[in-house]
């Protein structure tokens, strides 16, 4: 690493060296559908902050990584998804299977009660995480 050079810059100097066109970062945010039915019934505004949440962590675990410091260099293009799991299980499903392939992401857990109601990933690179979402729909 060049010191005192920003990691991003070299990323998108590395990709310009390379004639490539810049990668398109998207940050992907998995929020539990089922807290705003019952027996949860969740505010939607509660829900909401889930995501919040999640998404903020996951921008400040991974800070430093180039991918990170890169998307927020431009917070004017700054692109999310957030996508829908049905329930607690599946969002931990997923968290596993993040885990075992080295997705970088953040589980969040709501407190006091401890339960499991979004994912976060750092930016990526769609084409690096497509096939680990693409079972999820657009969150409705």
């Amino acid at each position: 690493m060049h010191r005192g050079v920003n990691p991003s810059f070299l990323l998108l100097r590395k990709m310009a060296a390379s004639s490539a066109e810049p990668q398109v970062l998207v940050q992907y945010v998995v929020l539990r559908k089922d807290l705003l039915q019952t027996p949860f019934s969740w505010p939607v505004g509660a829900v909401v902050a889930q995501a919040c949440h999640a998404a903020t962590a996951a921008l400040h675990i991974y800070r430093d990584h180039p991918h990170t410091a890169a998307y927020l260099q431009h917070l004017g293009h700054m692109r999310k998804v957030v996508l829908e799991a049905p329930d607690e299980n599946t969002l931990k499903s997923l968290a596993e299977t993040l885990q075992q392939k080295n997705i970088n992401h953040t589980l969040w857990l709501e407190q006091p009660e401890n339960i499991a109601t979004c994912i976060a990933l750092r930016p990526y690179p769609k084409e690096e995480v497509n096939q680990y979402l693409k079972k999820f729909r657009l969150f409705k």
